[in-house]
Order: C-alpha cells, then structure tokens, then sequence
C-alpha cells in the first residue's frame, strides 16, 4: 500500500482527499499545524473511514519533522497543500504568507529529493490568471500580476517547481490550479470550516441561513453579468479530492523531471446570485442578503476550460452546484447541532 505524504491533510481539502486515497487503496500521513483546522477532523475521518490515519503535529516546513516521518514511513509521493490562503491578510502580512507558503516548498522539495520521493501534486489555483482577456481560461492563458501576496505566493511556487524541474532533480510534479472549491463531504462529517469570519461565499450562505450571520451581502450587483454579480467556477470538493487522485496516478506513469498543469473547475461559470438561489432552492430555505458596493481588487467573471484534465487524467467532475448546496447545508446544520 502506498504511503503519501498529505501537508495540511486536516484542513478542508486536505481531508477530502485522505478519504479518496483510503478509499482507493493508498495509505495517506497527514502533517498539519492545525493553524487553519481542528484537530476533531481527524475523528471525523475516522468515522467515515472505520480506521485511523497517521498524523503528526506540525509545519511541513519543519525539516526535522519531516525527517522524523520519513523514518517511520517510506513515502511514495507528496499532495502540498498546506499554504496560508486568506487573501484580504496577506495584503496586510505579506511577510507570513512569503515566509510560509513559499519557504515551505522550499525545505519539502529538498526534502523529497534527498530522500528519492519522486511524486508531488501540488495546490495552485485559478488566482494566477488574474482577470484574463478571454474566457474560458486554459492552461495556456497567460498569468497576470498578481492580486495578492497570496496570489503571487502561487505564481512563485510554480514558477519555483518549474525551474526544480528544469534542474534535473529528478521529481515529476503536477499543479492543480483549483477554481473555486465548494461542498462537503456526503455524509456531512466533514467540510468547510472556517475559523472567525468565513473569506468564501458559500460558508456565509450556510451561516446566514443558519442564523449565525445576521445577514450576507453581495459585493456589487452593477457588473457586465445576466444578473450583475461576479461569476466563479465553482466545484465540489469531492471532485477536487478525487482530481488529486487521478494527478498523482498519471504522475506515476510519467518519465523523471516531468512537469504539468491542470485546471481543475467544472468548466461553467455561476454568479454569485445563482449560488444563493440554488442553496435556497434545493434546501427550501432564504437566506437574508442584501447587495453592498463592490469590493477592490474582485475578479468580475472567470471560469475553466477543463478539456485538458478531461483528456489527460480521464477526469470529470461528477457533482453539480444543488449537489454542492445540499451537500454545504447538511454539514452545516451537523455543526450547529
């Protein structure tokens, strides 16, 4: 049974994805610091798995942790998503996110290399392409400045994993460059949780229809959209998780030094207001919204073209955005109880 390696495998997609890899034969060993998630998660993973997963304590940019697990394990790969990703803070503390996000892949990609790990799958996402000129984006749509120290921490990386690659280090690598990420796992066990106030939509609509939030508002209702709300792409988490999945098989097939990006979004584009109309639809309750002023620095419109992952990896996501709202509504309410 393979053993890999998932840094920040308790937050939110990390956890999704430990169960595809259990249940798809892999023996996934989570390292987190716990800084973004909550230690309970993984007794929430082991009731839906009926086993427990390795975990260790800390930040996978600790060299001597890293060390300590490679003792106790032989890895045969690494999904990284442990990174800090809450953009309005790293405008203020871009210092954190640099020192954290980037440096972190610094020590794990020496790390790998000193031990022969060939395999990673690496979290980038759809904020290097900025607003792009023409939708949808693909692979090949140039990366713009970024928004954020956040965004540009991403740019970096790849460009970082571009030049490792280049390097002959011998790794093979791919990054994932998530749209937007929504849902929860079916059985409601596990999903989005946000520590203070949520920076995402969906985690506002399931807490002002809650109840928690007094209310959510609609950053901008006046954009050149059907309904003058910005539209995303918005997958469900178990798509992405099983997207990882399908990455690190095909990495397996690949020659040493291979590197490659994949959108990973459903290829539709939804605004803000269709999300709330179908959580309301689907799950037969309003949410009290109201429409606030733009909010500096939004992407207006953006969404995936996902031949690629399609083609290359045999990927397809299999949930739609009711899917994504039942399944956000249920672990919600799992919450509150």
């Amino acid at each position: 049974m393979k053993k890999i390696l998932i840094t920040g495998g308790a937050g939110y997609i990390g956890s999704h994805t430990a169960v595809q890899l259990v249940q798809s034969g892999y023996e996934p060993i989570i390292i987190d610091d716990l800084s973004n998630s909550e230690e309970k998660v993984l007794g929430r993973l082991k009731e839906i798995l009926g086993k427990e997963i390795s975990f260790y304590k800390g930040d996978c940019g600790d060299r001597q942790l890293l060390e300590q697990i490679a003792k106790e394990h032989e890895l045969s790969g690494v999904i990284h998503f442990a990174a800090f990703k809450a953009v309005g803070e790293s405008t203020k503390l871009p210092l954190k996110y640099y020192r954290n996000n980037v440096g972190s892949l610094v020590t794990l990609l020496q790390f790998m290399q000193d031990h022969h790990i060939k395999d990673l799958v690496f979290s980038s996402s759809c904020t290097v392409y900025g607003q792009p000129d023409k939708l949808p984006v693909t692979e090949a749509t140039p990366r713009q400045d970024a928004e954020s120290p956040y965004g540009n921490t991403k740019k970096i990386c790849e460009d970082i994993l571009i030049d490792f690659i280049k390097s002959k280090s011998g790794l093979r690598v791919i990054s994932l460059r998530y749209f937007n990420p929504v849902g929860a796992h079916p059985s409601g066990k596990i999903g989005e949780l946000p520590i203070g106030v949520p920076a995402n939509l969906v985690p506002f609509v399931t807490q002002a229809a809650a109840g928690i939030r007094e209310k959510l508002t609609v950053f901008g209702a006046d954009y050149d959209t059907a309904d003058g709300s910005c539209i995303r792409d918005y997958i469900h988490v178990m798509d992405l998780a099983d997207a990882h999945l399908k990455a690190f098989e095909y990495l397996s097939k690949q020659e040493d030094n291979f590197y490659d990006v994949f959108n990973v979004g459903t290829g539709n584009g939804n605004t803000v207001l269709e999300v709330i109309k179908a959580f309301e639809k689907v799950n037969g309750i309003k949410v009290n919204y109201e429409i606030g002023p733009r909010r500096p620095g939004d992407i207006v419109k953006i969404w995936a073209d996902t031949s690629k992952i399609n083609e290359k990896l045999k990927w397809q996501p299999s949930y739609s955005l009711e899917d994504s709202m039942r399944d956000s509504w249920n672990w919600q309410r799992q919450l509150s109880n």
